[in-house]
């Protein structure tokens, strides 16, 4: 069971959605945001229904996630020894029904489920450039006993 404890540096910030009758507009980044820094690199990835990419973690970048289309089963695990949340494990629950900009901090293992019937299109802007000679990319199986995160929906 996931500790529902948000790990130490994981910033969820909220978004609004500011509609009328052309659709919708979405501020997602400003300067002004406190976990605010220089971004380096912005990708784009979709991913099929009951996928899960999981986990990664990184030791020199910080990623700031944004699930533009579809809904997604995010998962972290703090990893930073010395951290007051090292060990914890986070969910969030990020998409069109829930529209939040996620802070992961380098040292945070993440990854994600696709939720429902449709394509989870997910965009992430790093603090780093990926660097395919070096890639700042350490990765943990879905299942790793360590973690022991069940990704399994709860009938509730």
């Amino acid at each position: 069971m996931a500790d529902t404890t948000q790990i130490q540096g994981v910033i969820i910030k909220k978004l609004v959605k500011h509609c009328d009758d052309r659709g919708f507009l979405m501020e997602l980044l400003r300067e002004q945001d406190t976990f605010f820094a220089e971004i380096k690199q912005t990708t784009y990835t979709e991913s099929y229904p009951d996928v899960i990419k999981a986990f990664h973690y990184h030791k020199q970048q910080d990623d700031l996630w944004f699930v533009a289309k579809g809904m997604a089963q995010v998962v972290m695990h703090d990893l930073r020894k010395g951290s007051a949340t090292n060990g914890v494990t986070q969910v969030v629950y990020a998409g069109e029904d829930n529209p939040v900009l996620l802070f992961i901090p380098r040292g945070v293992a993440h990854g994600y489920r696709v939720l429902g019937n449709e394509r989870v299109g997910i965009l992430y802007h790093t603090t780093a450039a990926y660097d395919p000679g070096s890639p700042d990319e350490h990765r943990i199986a879905h299942d790793d006993p360590a973690i022991g995160f069940d990704w399994h929906t709860k009938n509730r």
